[in-house]
C-alpha cells in the first residue's frame, strides 16, 4: 500500500497538506473527539501507517470542529468497566502514546479548544504543541475519582516538572493557552484560523531538513531522557557517528560547501 491508496480509520481523516507532511484529524466532534477503545485503536494504526511510509515527513495532529482538540477519554465508555476493562484501556492508550513518541517523522500537536485527560496525554504524546488562542489543558480524572491512564503524571512531570504536574493534576484545574506557553507545555499560540496555517510552516521547516538527521535528533531526546547525561552524550557521540554514514551526510555538506539547496534522499 502507497500514499496513493490512503486506507481509513473510523472516525479519523487522513489528508496531505503538502507533499511528505500528513494531517491526522480525530473526526468525532458530537463526542468533542473523546477516545474510546475504537478511537485508540484507529489511531494507532494509522500513525504505524504513516510511519511505514519512506515518503512520511512529518505528522501534524488534530480534532475536527472548533470546540476540542480531544475533550479527554469517553467517560460514557469507561463508566461500567471492571478494574480489568480499565487496565487493558489504559494499556491501549499506552501503547497508542509509544507508537507516537517512537515515530520516525516528528508528530505535531495542533491543540484546538478542550484538551483534557485523555486529550492532553495524547499531545504530550507528541514531539512538540502548537495551540489556538481558545485551547484548555487539564487533567481533571481525579474529579473522575480516578487517576491519569494514559502517561500523563510521568509525561506531565517530565515537561513541567514535579511541582507544576502535582499542582495541575492534583487540583484538576484547567489551564489557558496562555498560561501552558509559560510552562512549556506547548510551543507556539495562534489565532483558531491560523493554527493549521502555523503548522504547516513548522512542518515545511522540518521537511526540508535530513529525515534521516531529524530520525537520529528526535531518537537522540527521547531516548536520552530516560538516561544520565552521561550516557545520553555517549548515545549522541554514537549517533552522530553514524549519520557520517548516511548519503544525506554526504549531500548535505556537499549542498552546504556549494552554496546550493540540498536534495536528501532519506538514505
Amino acid at each position: 500500500m502507497n500514499a496513493n491508496m490512503t486506507p481509513t480509520f473510523d472516525h479519523l481523516l487522513l489528508t496531505q497538506p503538502q507533499d511528505n507532511i500528513w494531517l491526522i484529524t480525530i473526526d468525532r466532534p458530537k463526542a468533542l473527539n473523546a477516545l474510546n477503545s475504537a478511537l485508540l485503536m484507529s489511531l494507532n494504526q494509522a500513525f504505524q501507517w504513516l510511519d511505514s511510509l519512506p515518503s512520511t515527513k512529518v505528522i501534524m495532529l488534530t480534532g475536527s470542529g472548533d470546540k476540542a482538540f480531544v475533550a479527554g477519554a469517553d467517560v460514557a465508555a469507561m463508566q461500567s468497566m471492571t478494574a480489568l476493562e480499565a487496565r487493558d484501556f489504559s494499556s491501549l492508550g499506552m501503547a497508542l502514546m509509544q507508537q507516537i513518541e517512537s515515530c520516525s517523522a516528528p508528530v505535531i500537536a495542533l491543540v484546538n479548544g478542550f484538551c483534557l485527560g485523555g486529550g492532553c496525554e495524547l499531545a504530550l504524546s507528541c514531539d512538540y504543541i502548537l495551540a489556538s488562542e481558545n485551547a484548555v489543558f487539564g487533567q481533571p480524572e481525579v474529579s473522575l475519582g480516578i487517576t491519569p491512564g494514559f502517561g500523563g503524571t510521568q509525561r506531565l512531570a517530565r515537561s513541567i516538572g514535579k511541582g507544576n504536574a502535582m499542582h495541575w493534576i492534583l487540583t484538576g484545574d484547567r489551564i489557558s493557552a496562555q498560561n501552558a506557553l509559560k510552562l512549556n507545555v506547548c510551543n507556539q499560540i495562534f489565532s483558531p484560523a491560523e493554527l493549521l496555517k502555523g503548522g504547516l510552516v513548522q512542518a515545511d521547516k522540518i521537511a526540508r531538513n535530513s529525515p534521516c538527521a531529524v530520525r537520529f535528533a528526535k531518537q537522540l531526546i527521547h531516548q536520552g531522557l530516560n538516561m544520565s547525561l552521561q550516557d545520553g552524550c555517549q548515545l549522541e557521540t554514537e549517533r552522530f557517528a553514524l549519520s557520517f554514514t548516511t548519503q544525506d551526510q554526504t549531500e548535505g555538506m556537499a549542498a552546504f560547501l556549494e552554496r546550493r539547496p540540498a536534495r536528501f534522499s532519506n538514505q
